[in-house]
């Protein structure tokens, strides 16, 4: 049996690679994890529920990080002008404040201090590491697989319909001023993955480089995954969290 979909000896059609990367997420995303199954359904407590916003705010801080890595390995200045939107989308640009901003919203919201949350001192150890490698992922592959990892966003927008849907109708402290991001993301995500999807199917032009884009795309969901393992072992199961990360029972969430 294959270790992933679309693993095999021979070039693939455009249409057979994407049914392949999009095969990887109905069998590899997030929205798998039984931590989303627990947040989605209403059956997390405040204080897991604060757990998971303030973990996850590292990796939203990462993603500009991330497509700066990007953008520095593109020698196509067309390529960067249409990259640097996914920048602005998280630092912002003018009178959109960004994806970063709208995230530390939802955690003062939560109770959670802003400066405590951008500090990233309360985070898991394995978010760190696991975001850390992500942006060491783009930074220092080829530029087709870079843009491979960002593919998740093929599934991005189901998880955030879920998301808003689930929270709002079970948690009695979250409501609509706070679900501003994941509402962004409903638009941004399908414009963004048009355009690395088109870019994936045109460049990876040998079996190789198709087997490669499905490798970027498997570690990142790999990358997602690993943040939730964390969150569950820390929070839920067995509840053993790591000495100076974020503890819930101290601060009464």
């Amino acid at each position: 049996m294959s270790a992933y979909p679309g693993q095999s000896d021979k070039l693939m059609s455009e249409s057979e690679l994407e049914a392949a990367l999009r095969q990887i997420g109905a069998e590899r995303y997030h929205n798998l994890h039984p931590f989303h199954k627990l947040l989605h359904g209403g059956k997390l407590e405040r204080g897991q529920v604060q757990a998971w916003a303030l973990n996850r705010y590292y990796y939203q801080a990462s993603i500009p990080r991330k497509d700066c890595a990007i953008m520095s390995n593109m020698t196509d200045r067309a390529l960067r002008l249409e990259w640097r939107q996914r920048y602005f989308d998280h630092d912002g640009i003018g009178e959109d404040e960004g994806g970063i901003e709208r995230w530390l919203r939802l955690t003062d919201a939560l109770g959670l201090e802003r400066a405590y949350v951008a500090s990233t001192e309360g985070i898991l150890p394995a978010t760190r590491h696991a975001c850390d490698a992500y942006v060491h992922f783009v930074r220092d592959k080829p530029l087709l697989e870079a843009i491979a990892s960002s593919l998740t966003e093929l599934f991005a927008p189901t998880i955030h319909s879920e998301r808003i849907a689930g929270m709002l109708e079970h948690y009695d402290f979250i409501d609509e001023t706070m679900m501003t991001y994941f509402r962004r993301r409903l638009s941004q995500a399908p414009r963004d993955v048009n355009f690395a999807l088109k870019y994936v199917k045109a460049e990876a032009k040998t079996q190789p480089q198709q087997q490669a884009v499905l490798r970027a795309l498997l570690f990142k969901t790999n990358v997602l995954w690993a943040q939730l393992d964390a969150l569950h072992h820390a929070y839920v199961e067995p509840r053993n969290i790591p000495p100076g990360a974020f503890d819930p029972s101290a601060v009464g969430g």
